[in-house]
């Protein structure tokens, strides 16, 4: 389950990159360039296909596989927490909103790990 919705909220996050850039950039209190929207859409596409890959293990894949993606978003999620809070600009009501996201999704992981 925590696949499935982290498959949702990254889903989300990559349509906001690929279709406004610009102002994901400023949410995260970055001054938006060319070059940073154009990076930005290129991780909004790889967020496309992590958000498929995570959709799919979670509905399709055995539990081997479910339990491994769910050990890498763990560590995904939790590190980018600290990236977020990290970045080269003012913390903004965003940024900081974005990271504890972050971290939930890792508690989660973690959660949804030692309750099995």
């Amino acid at each position: 389950m925590v696949l499935k919705t982290g498959s949702l909220i990254f889903g989300l996050s990559a349509l906001l990159l690929l279709v406004a850039p610009a102002f994901f950039n400023e949410l995260l209190g970055l001054a938006t360039t060319p070059s940073l929207e154009w990076a930005m859409r290129m991780i909004g596409i790889t967020l496309v296909a992590l958000a498929g890959n995570m959709f799919s293990v979670a509905s399709r894949g055995t539990d081997k596989s479910a339990d491994f993606s769910g050990w890498v978003m763990l560590v995904s999620a939790f590190a980018l927490g600290v990236l977020t809070l990290v970045i080269p600009a003012q913390l903004t009501w965003f940024s900081i909103g974005y990271a504890l996201i972050g971290f939930a999704f890792s508690l989660a992981y973690l959660w949804a790990k030692i309750s099995r």
